[in-house]
């Protein structure tokens, strides 16, 4: 019976194998209930978080689909894909109901905080420079954009809605981090925190606060509205994604080395586990193994009882917290 107990208590995760490549984002809904992932395939996957099993895929897209993002209510997914397309879809049917074109591939995209709008940021390239769309999804335009912003200089690699849909805030290629008004059509503020490309920007439950991913090999924690620097959180290798626990003071970290550099490293050398680090003392405590490539992107579930990954090797891992966790205090 003991030994039954124990192995209740170890975390088992649940693998998630829907996709033929590589996973590039993941994303929870706001109940937790629904997890999102898109990958280097042209199938974006809705799941249910409580038992791993598929709910279904959104297909409609010829290319890869580099972002995901879920409305407050679930009721609509938005997607952005290397097909020079964004697509809305209906949560419950799978059916499309917008699909607008862009000039290229869309990198980051996202629901503001009322859902009303859709942001898209579109990649620099074939002559066209990275611009910003902002579409009123309230009504059924033709593929219009409400507004647009065209960004001159280093390309946006991510991007998130600030505190109450105020303005953008966008990481850039040459490790620039932005506020931006898209509606006056202007930068407010740009700091340069990293010295690398900043992979991945992931908004904290209240929005006062942000982690951002980097290739220069760290993750950091950083204030919303004056773009502050908080804390900072070192690794050997490029960081991926980040996240922040809503539920206890810990920063989520995914990365490895570059896809490319990787040769035959198996899953024992811990070049590619999920990091845990103190929010406050910026001291790693905690991996996580499991994935045999870099890992794309990382989330905490919204009550901060587990956590999903997502890697190069194209599985989704969904792990619950043990007891352990909870009882875990930083000494």
């Amino acid at each position: 019976f003991s030994q039954l107990s124990q192995l209740n208590q170890i975390m088992k995760p649940i693998c998630l194998l829907g996709h033929m490549r590589s996973i590039t984002q993941v994303r929870f809904n706001r109940d937790g209930d629904l997890i999102f992932t898109c990958a280097k395939d042209p199938h974006p996957s809705i799941w249910f978080a409580l038992n791993g099993e598929r709910l279904g895929s959104l297909v409609g897209h010829n290319g890869a689909v580099w972002c995901v993002d879920c409305r407050w209510d679930s009721e609509k997914v938005l997607t952005g894909s290397a097909d020079n397309s964004a697509k809305l879809w209906d949560t419950e049917t799978g059916k499309c109901v917008l699909s607008v074109d862009t000039n290229s591939a869309v990198r980051s995209c996202g629901f503001d905080f009322a859902g009303t709008s859709a942001m898209l940021t579109t990649d620099k390239t074939m002559g066209y420079k990275c611009t910003i769309l902002l579409y009123d999804i309230r009504q059924d335009p033709a593929g219009q954009p409400a507004c647009q912003m065209l960004v001159p200089e280093s390309k946006i690699t991510s991007a998130v809605w600030g505190p109450l849909s105020r303005f953008l805030i966008t990481g850039h290629e040459n490790g620039d981090l932005c506020q931006m008004d898209v509606r006056a059509q202007k930068v407010i503020r740009t700091e340069k925190h990293h010295k690398g490309a900043i992979n991945d920007i992931r908004m904290y439950k209240d929005g006062t606060m942000f982690v951002t991913a980097s290739k220069d090999h760290t993750a950091r924690l950083i204030d919303s509205y004056e773009l502050q620097l908080f804390k900072t959180y070192k690794t050997e290798r490029p960081v991926n994604s980040a996240d922040i626990s809503p539920l206890r003071p810990h920063v989520l970290l995914g990365g490895g080395q570059e896809a490319q550099d990787v040769t035959t490293s198996g899953a024992h050398v811990g070049k590619f586990d999920a990091k845990f680090f103190h929010t406050v003392y910026e001291e790693e405590f905690a991996r996580v193994k499991g994935h045999f490539g870099p890992i794309n992107s990382v989330g905490f579930t919204p009550d901060g009882r587990g956590f999903v990954t997502g890697g190069e090797d194209g599985f989704v891992r969904l792990h619950s917290f043990d007891n352990d966790y909870f009882d875990f205090e930083f000494e």
